[in-house]
């Protein structure tokens, strides 16, 4: 169990007067999570709640404004948890999923939970909804990149090559496929999956925007560690039909775009952050090579 803020502990009884009408809690436990403090609360009336606080200098990386957009439109389509408070700072109550389990990536690999991870994708994907928040991937990879040349932080010795190989890739796919934009979570990582009350819940929309719905495909799959049969159920499930050749070429060409996003803002965090973000930036490097060579294999049959 995490250890409880005590600072914190004057905002949370705050937020359950404000929204809950009610003074103070009975039980309060710190729940997971690294950049905000998150609180399980339970009332005397036995009613549990989620409180969250958001983490300091959060406010520099998060738009909270965008993320209530998001939030909202999940909990509205049964996405996440009841929403009932998002303040301007981030704080946040919702209902508490009762005997929530947080998922792992052995949990995810079940057909069932692959199946719920499509239907919950396909109801975000298809609401017609735009929240009006931007995820531009290669216009934020633009900005990460000039953050890495002013601050002289060494790239990899062929990234020249391998960004074009990129860009003609990212080429290939815009004409072939015509990818709308959508409300995307962007961020699904394990942790972001959560079982209770006998169904799925996508939860943490800090990240989330409009963007092609096959980056969170992608995404889940690199976070999960799927395998190639774990990928074509997912495929099937989200497409509702089998996969066809240019299906798998969108998926893979968004996991190649998925570690092209997140190893320049690895690379772009070494100065501040040193070794342990520069492991990351190799391994989503390493992998993103792999996946362009089985891209050009696709290209080759």
């Amino acid at each position: 169990m995490r250890e409880i803020i005590e600072k914190d502990l004057e905002q949370v009884n705050a937020l359950i007067k404000k929204v809950l009408g009610k003074n103070g809690y009975k039980t309060i436990q710190r729940m997971g999570g690294l950049t905000n403090h998150t609180y399980h609360v339970t009332l005397d009336d036995g009613n549990e709640y989620v409180v969250r606080i958001p983490g300091e200098g959060t406010e520099e990386l998060i738009n909270r404004a965008d993320e209530k957009k998001s939030t909202e439109l999940a909990c509205k389509l049964g996405v996440d948890a009841n929403l009932l408070y998002f303040g301007d700072n981030g704080s946040k109550v919702t209902e508490y999923i009762s005997n929530a389990i947080t998922m792992s990536a052995e949990s995810l690999h079940s057909k069932e939970n692959i199946k719920a991870i499509a239907d919950i994708y396909k109801k975000m994907h298809t609401s017609g909804q735009d929240t009006g928040v931007p995820f531009e991937v290669f216009d934020m990879a633009a900005g990460y990149e000039k953050i890495i040349n002013n601050m002289n932080v060494p790239m990899f010795d062929d990234w020249a090559e391998i960004f074009k190989k990129v860009i003609a890739i990212k080429s290939e796919i815009d004409k072939a496929v015509n990818a709308p934009k959508v409300p995307c979570h962007n961020d699904p990582l394990c942790e972001n999956w959560v079982i209770g009350n006998g169904r799925m819940y996508l939860i943490d929309w800090e990240y989330a925007g409009m963007n092609d719905g096959m980056w969170d495909v992608a995404d889940v799959s690199i976070e999960a560690g799927f395998d190639e049969e774990h990928d074509l159920l997912l495929l099937k499930e989200y497409l509702g039909k089998e996969p066809e050749v240019i299906d798998k070429k969108h998926f893979l060409a968004s996991k190649i775009y998925v570690d092209y996003l997140w190893t320049l803002w690895a690379k772009a965090r070494v100065p501040y952050d040193g070794q342990p973000m520069e492991d990351w930036a190799v391994e989503r490097y390493g992998r993103m090579k792999d996946n362009i060579k089985l891209f050009e294999k696709i290209q080759e049959a």
